[in-house]
């Protein structure tokens, strides 16, 4: 028996009824999404999109890393990307907890020194999304060919609200 047969039972259900094949892998919305790993965050359904409008890179604490970058650079230029929304959101553990913290949390929880792993910790959550936007709209392989917001998820009501 396999740690993973219960999701490779699900995913034989799903595959009895898929109907996402032949799909061209673009941004039919021209939409890209750079947002939190947090599972209460449903990424297409909270900006009224659905299967194949937006390209999704998710991370802890919705930051724009070199990596969120990377991906930008190719949605802009080869998926139809036009329409940036960087989006972290309320009662991100990235945002409320700190370096220190984190790591002996980790840790404790490995039973190994953490202290020398980085986790990204946001002292300033308005002040870091109004930086990454910034990357965003300033690099040079993007700049103005895509629109770029700057966006607060409310975990407990579903809202965004605009900050950059």
């Amino acid at each position: 028996m396999s740690d993973f047969d219960d999701l490779l039972a699900a995913n034989r259900e799903f595959a009895d009824s898929f109907d996402l094949g032949g799909f061209d892998g673009k941004a039919h919305a021209g939409i890209a999404l750079v947002t939190c790993m947090d599972s209460r965050i449903d990424p297409l359904r909270m900006l009224g999109l659905k299967h194949g409008d937006a390209k999704i890179f998710r991370n802890p604490g919705g930051r724009v890393t070199p990596q969120a970058l990377e991906a930008l650079v190719l949605g802009v230029h080869l998926l139809n990307v036009q329409r940036v929304l960087v989006v972290p959101h309320t009662r991100c553990a990235m945002a409320s907890a700190s370096e220190a913290d984190l790591r002996a949390r980790v840790g404790e929880s490995a039973g190994v020194d953490a202290s020398w792993q980085s986790f990204g910790v946001v002292t300033d959550q308005l002040g870091q999304l109004r930086e990454d936007v910034d990357k965003v709209r300033t690099h040079p392989l993007i700049g103005e060919r895509a629109k770029v917001g700057g966006f607060i998820y409310d975990v407990d009501t579903g809202l965004l609200t605009q900050h950059a």
